[in-house]
């Protein structure tokens, strides 16, 4: 978990090579090759007209949180282990997709939440394996390299 976070923090401290692709008034999105696998790695910004608190209230990691009411991707949380107060294992499961041509897939993560001294919060995780979460049929493993959300103060 706490490497997740540092490779986080590196990817949010390094402006290279990131180019946009798509962007509405609210949010921006871009992309970069990743060094660690075949494939690209994705950020999305925005600016959340609320309260740093409030934001986080609605992304933070924790089981029966709002994440799974606003986002459509993400149909279930669960903790599987809590390891301390920040730490802790946990399952997310998705939707099948594109009228169920995409089987719904779970992912089993270790997740680490930190808040910061600017008052940042970040919620890390990375792929893991535990014995209290075998896989489930009628679901694909999906595998998940370092990833997370930052909710950062902005002034005002």
């Amino acid at each position: 978990a706490e490497a997740a976070a540092e490779q986080l923090r590196l990817y949010r401290g390094d402006p290279a090579g990131w180019r946009g692709c798509r962007s509405t008034s609210e949010v921006a999105v871009s992309w970069r090759p990743s060094a660690e696998f075949a494939g690209n790695l994705y950020r999305g910004e925005g600016i959340v007209p609320a309260s740093p608190r409030n934001v986080w209230e609605c992304i933070k990691p924790v089981a029966g949180g709002l994440r799974t009411k606003w986002d459509q991707n993400v149909k279930d949380f669960e903790v599987i282990e809590a390891i301390n107060d920040t730490v802790s294992v946990c399952r997310t499961t998705t939707p099948s997709a594109c009228m169920r041509i995409i089987s719904p897939r779970e992912f089993v993560d270790v997740v680490v939440m930190k808040l910061y001294e600017d008052g940042t919060m970040l919620s890390a995780a990375t792929n893991v394996e535990h014995p209290l979460c075998p896989p489930q049929p009628n679901f694909v493993r999906g595998f998940n390299y370092p990833c997370g959300c930052f909710c950062i103060p902005v002034p005002g």
